[in-house]
């Protein structure tokens, strides 16, 4: 029987989310002129709000406008390795790593499945030891270039399910023949929480609180 953990990432591992700090991190070390732009980001927000854009759309066009239209993914890595010294030194639950270090002395397979950019993401990855990374993807132009374009769909909700499935599919693991944990924080995750063996709400919302106890789900509290 091949176990496997999935995690959410922020508020799940984090304390708080990563992405907007990723952003401004980025700014204040690349290019503090673009907080020029910051009069416009609500208008993103706005058409969020109103439907017109997705939620995918909302990340790449607050990325368009803080990160840029095609830095150098090598020129970005040293930033991306101090914003995750940061993430780790003082935004993460110590008991959420524990439960990480648990799962791995379980000899159960760590997989980070998360709404971030994996262009960050992988760094926490990686340094937390897990086995592998699902989150969403930004497209690299054959000159290293990131560009504001998300591969596929933005990795949340729903879309986590279709990731996990093609994960499983490349490692050869049968979904009859595994025992599948999760762990997250948030509502969003029920497809994934529901897909699991045994689901875990951490530090959750009121909302997947309210769910979890109504499913009989474990609850546990990382603060």
């Amino acid at each position: 029987m091949q176990k496997i953990s999935l995690y959410d990432m922020d508020r799940t591992i984090t304390v708080r989310g990563t992405y907007t700090p990723f952003l401004f991190h980025m700014v204040f070390a690349r290019a503090p002129w673009r907080l020029v732009f910051l009069p416009i980001l609500p208008f993103g927000f706005i058409a969020y709000g109103l439907k017109l854009i997705s939620r995918g759309r909302l990340k790449t066009f607050n990325q368009q406008m803080l990160l840029g239209n095609g830095p150098e993914l090598s020129l970005l890595q040293p930033h991306i390795e101090r914003f995750v010294d940061k993430v780790l030194r003082s935004n993460h639950h110590k008991k959420a790593i524990e439960q990480v270090e648990a799962d791995r002395a379980d000899g159960r397979k760590l997989v980070l499945v998360t709404a971030s950019y994996e262009l960050y993401a992988e760094a926490i990855a990686r340094r937390l030891g897990f086995d592998h990374l699902i989150g969403t993807q930004l497209m690299v132009d054959n000159e290293g270039r990131v560009l504001p374009q998300i591969i596929g769909e933005n990795c949340y909700d729903d879309a986590k399910i279709g990731r996990i499935e093609a994960l499983f599919a490349s490692q050869g693991w049968q979904r009859s023949q595994s025992h599948v944990r999760a762990y997250s924080d948030h509502v969003s995750d029920q497809a994934m929480l529901e897909w699991a063996d045994e689901a875990i709400a951490t530090t959750p919302t009121p909302k997947l609180r309210h769910l979890a106890k109504q499913r009989g789900w474990k609850i546990v509290d990382w603060r």
